[in-house]
């Protein structure tokens, strides 16, 4: 079986690797994904952008690259789109539209739920399959759309997960794996890392692993690891920039405050301009606040990311309820995706053939 994939970001291929491994028959990949997964189009570090300035200035280049996609469509057997979707949703629509019969399968769906609920009939209509990863997600869908709830992937990729609450003073740091969240969080985490005097980790993505210094200025109080889920199992709390990140540690049990700084344009944009109004951006948070209707953990956005401001929140945080809710939520997602998944399209293609 022959799919064409689009998966940009890191987080999309980590979902795309444990998923190949549940296919019972061979499957060759083309498209947009991590080399090691097979031979992509485009190398994926060309396509890193960050809030909505970058994102306008690399219009002509994603543009191009639909183009090149889209021609590749009569040679594979199905579509599978992983997240992004400011490009994958677009391009569904020239995938349906010249290839009617061309069968696509959208996994990490956009949450147009939370704050673009117009773009819920236009997946409906676009899409053959909906493999939604939030057990709440179909509720807004119309009855008769192609949404089933998989799973989560998370649940597949994590390979430890707390059975009881850690106590002690080892605190990772994860400022993010854009230059920008770097460069904007690392000042506070040092001087925070500083006045805590804690056993300090700060998990930094390989590949820059020989701009260390550039990057994250002086990090000599720091060790510094690469495995995340390794990391934020053996830490006790952490301290996080937005992402899938947060949701990583929410499920493996550790306690941590989300910190995030965005471009003060693309806030403004946001806000301001598009008038977008969230209550949370951890995905932790929103899963459980559509569970139990409140929050996991603390938020400290924009110019509420300060030392006294995170310190404030750690000694206040009651890191045994948070335990507690971790627990409650891993039931809530109950199983991992993948597999299923993995049926979906292998299942749907058995038929086909």
């Amino acid at each position: 079986m022959k799919i064409l994939v689009c998966a940009f970001e890191h987080s999309a291929n980590v979902h795309l690797e444990a998923l190949l491994k549940e296919f019972k028959g061979d499957v060759e990949l083309v498209g947009v994904f991590n080399e090691r997964l097979g031979n992509p189009i485009v190398d994926l570090r060309a396509l890193a952008i960050m809030g909505v300035v970058d994102a306008i200035k690399k219009l002509p280049f994603f543009l191009g690259l639909s183009k090149k996609l889209l021609k590749l469509v009569p040679e594979v057997d199905k579509v599978l789109l992983i997240d992004s979707s400011g490009f994958n949703l677009p391009f569904a629509k020239k995938v349906k539209k010249q290839y009617p019969d061309k069968e696509i399968i959208y996994y990490i769906l956009p949450q147009a739920w939370a704050w673009k609920k117009k773009r819920i009939p236009v997946l409906a209509e676009t899409i053959d399959t909906l493999a939604s990863i939030l057990p709440f997600e179909p509720e807004y869908y119309p009855k008769n759309a192609p949404i089933e709830y998989v799973g989560h992937p998370l649940l597949d990729e994590i390979p430890q997960l707390k059975q009881e609450r850690s106590v002690g003073h080892k605190i990772a740091f994860m400022p993010g794996s854009r230059k920008t969240e770097i460069q904007n969080l690392m000042p506070q985490y040092i001087a925070l890392q500083k006045k805590l005097q804690c056993e300090a980790y700060l998990i930094i993505p390989e590949h820059f692993s020989d701009k260390v210094s550039e990057l994250y200025g002086d990090v000599s109080a720091f060790n510094i690891v690469y495995d995340a889920h390794k990391t934020l199992y053996e830490c006790d709390f952490a301290f996080i920039c937005s992402g899938t990140a947060t949701l990583e540690a929410t499920l493996i049990g550790t306690p941590f405050i989300l910190t995030y700084i965005a471009k003060k344009v693309d806030y403004f944009i946001g806000t301001k301009l598009l008038n977008i109004n969230i209550d949370y951006i951890g995905l932790g948070n929103i899963m459980f606040n559509k569970f139990k209707h409140r929050a996991m953990h603390p938020e400290l956005w924009q110019d509420d990311v300060t030392l006294e401001k995170m310190l404030e929140a750690y000694h206040a945080m009651d890191q045994e309820q948070f335990f507690s809710d971790a627990m409650a939520l891993r039931g809530y997602l109950r199983h991992g995706s993948s597999k299923r998944v993995a049926q979906i399209i292998e299942e749907r293609h058995e038929d086909s053939i």
